[in-house]
């Protein structure tokens, strides 16, 4: 019999996780955001930017997960970085550069909370955001194209980054 979240036998926990997305501005992409964080039990999902959809669009894909994820829209990104860096966060972006590391390698060695960092849907994270972060990793690419949505990325980065804080 298939098991459904009535049925499951699925622990509720909460990692100390809070997921940062610059400038995602695609509803549909918003929507399975608030389902991955909900499904990972992050903290905190923050919006940066002026122009972030939270309406019918998006609760298409949320599947009301908008209404147990503690969230908020800002206008700027790097204000933020700076305050969770000055709390004691450890910064975390996903993206491909010359200087990142494949998340199949990485080894998460802190016991500060996390902040995961993701960028635009067009552009990435910019370099003033990368140069802040404490690690960058990216998700290999085995194909012709040389990146992925988003919410694909996400989650692959969010189950890593769980199961190893879970391994403890």
């Amino acid at each position: 019999m298939q098991l459904t979240h009535y049925n499951s036998s699925f622990k509720k926990q909460k990692h100390s996780i809070t997921v940062i997305c610059d400038n995602v501005t695609n509803a549909p992409n918003i929507g399975s955001l608030f389902r991955i964080a909900d499904a990972f039990g992050i903290e905190q999902l923050i919006f940066c930017g002026s122009d972030i959809p939270l309406g019918k669009r998006m609760t298409k894909t949320s599947r009301s997960t908008e209404k147990y994820v503690n969230h908020s829209v800002e206008e700027d990104i790097e204000s933020r970085i700076e305050i969770l860096k000055a709390s004691g966060f450890y910064l975390i972006a996903l993206e491909i550069t010359e200087k990142s590391q494949s998340l199949s390698e990485f080894k998460l060695q802190t016991n500060q909370p996390i902040a995961l960092i993701l960028g635009d849907e067009n552009f990435g994270i910019s370099d003033t955001i990368l140069n802040q972060a404490d690690a960058i990793i990216h998700i290999n690419m085995y194909g012709n194209n040389s990146s992925m949505n988003v919410v694909q990325a996400t989650g692959i980065a969010l189950y890593e980054i769980t199961k190893q804080l879970n391994a403890d």
